[in-house]
């Protein structure tokens, strides 16, 4: 007997065979059609996030969950801005990554072309619908969308406009499809070998390893952003201040907000009072000399998580490579920042750091697929495939070899 799962992935698996043949410009078409759409549902969608989320709150969900599933018309009208963004972008689809012509006169090239279907399994993040969604499209693939359910009436409503911008630019509405249902359906994601060509799992820890452990469909891990920075004993520390500031309280509740700092030794005493003074906002947690260097660090209980919230980490480093020891250690593969004016010490940090992305100088509120220039994301990934960091466009496709002869024969 068919379930409902497989129905739609069986209505996904035709809408992507479509998909696979529209050319930039209809694609183009539809997702600026969706993004009319979306803002034409913006009262429905609000009225139902606004129930979403006094559902979280009644359920005594953290500020730091809230706050990723809340939509005002800001959030909203950025989603939309999303969808027509990434019409603007070039299609990867079709794009030869390379070729060459053998001794025999035969052509070989290595084209990108979509996925086909892709599921999207992720947490309480409505936005995430749209940004999959438009990537997804773009890159010519249908998309299975897994929301939580504390989004439930969110994504619905979201879903249902964007499917209603696919019909009215003659595409198959069933290219976006929302997967609802208990357990027992995100089981059937997971073991929907066949049926979905890629997987992929955004939210927390224990989402990401539910999936990354249990799925039989190829996937692309996204993970999880414990962030560190390390003030070099070098650096400008105006500059290395103002970077922290905006890591850790630009957005606290984001994967890619800081979550730890290391201060070189050699400049601890006055650096850390410092930070103390710049962060009147941000609970400190440190090490033992850290919370020796001022009285509003209390001590650290752990060194593995995010915190997601106001609160930051302090260990003092007794070197650069005490600091890259200590990362090593301690890091997610997400990003890791170093604060310098030593060169040598810059190259020592990028080279020795095994993140999906480095930061010198800069703020890692910057590894973003929008930041990075790919439009929308649709998450950042942390493995060592062929996605690593943020995932846009490009990373949504695969390639086949396309090969021309004039009647060659292998001898």
């Amino acid at each position: 007997m068919t379930t409902p799962f497989e129905t739609q992935a069986a209505g996904a698996r035709v809408a992507s065979q479509r998909l696979a043949l529209l050319t930039g410009d209809q694609k183009n078409a539809a997702l600026r059609s969706m993004a009319e759409a979306l803002m034409r549902a913006e009262q429905p969608v609000l009225r139902a996030n606004a129930q979403d989320v006094a559902n979280c709150r009644a359920g005594g969900q953290t500020e730091a969950i809230i706050d990723r599933l809340s939509l005002d018309h800001g959030r909203l009208k950025a989603m939309a801005t999303g969808l027509t963004d990434i019409a603007g972008l070039t299609d990867p689809v079709g794009e030869v990554v390379r070729g060459w012509t053998m001794p025999n006169g035969v052509r070989v090239r290595q084209v990108r072309v979509p996925f086909g279907v892709i599921g999207v399994i992720y947490e309480a993040r409505p936005n995430v619908t749209a940004d999959a969604a438009g990537i997804c499209l773009k890159a010519g693939n249908a998309v299975l969308l897994r929301g939580s359910s504390s989004a439930a009436a969110s994504n619905r409503q979201i879903v249902d406009a964007l499917r209603h911008g696919l019909e009215h630019a003659g595409i198959p509405a069933d290219a976006i499809q929302l997967v609802e249902g208990g357990h027992e359906a995100t089981d059937e994601m997971m073991a929907a070998r066949g049926l979905i060509d890629l997987l992929i799992p955004r939210g927390g820890a224990s989402l990401i390893e539910a999936v990354v452990a249990g799925a039989k469909v190829p996937v692309i891990e996204t993970g999880t952003g414990n962030c560190h920075l390390f003030v070099d004993a070098s650096a400008d520390t105006a500059m290395a201040l103002g970077i922290i500031a905006n890591a850790k309280t630009q957005r606290p509740s984001v994967c890619n907000a800081l979550e730890t700092v290391l201060v070189h030794r050699t400049i601890a005493t006055s650096f850390v009072p410092q930070l103390a003074h710049a962060l009147p906002s941000v609970r400190l947690h440190g090490d033992a000399t850290a919370c020796v260097l001022d009285h509003r660090i209390m001590p650290a209980t752990d060194w593995d998580h995010e915190f997601l919230t106001l609160d930051l980490r302090v260990a003092i480093a007794d070197s650069l490579d005490d600091a890259i020891d200590f990362i090593r250690e301690h890091s997610s593969g997400h990003s890791e920042t170093i604060v310098t004016n030593d060169m040598a010490a810059a190259t020592r940090f990028t080279g020795a750091i095994d993140a999906a992305c480095v930061l010198v100088n800069a703020s890692s509120r910057f590894v973003d697929g929008g930041q990075f220039g790919f439009g929308a994301e649709i998450g950042i990934s942390t493995q060592k495939l062929h996605a690593r960091g943020p995932m846009g466009l490009t990373e949504m496709t695969t390639t086949k070899y396309v090969i021309n002869g004039d009647g060659q024969v292998r001898a």
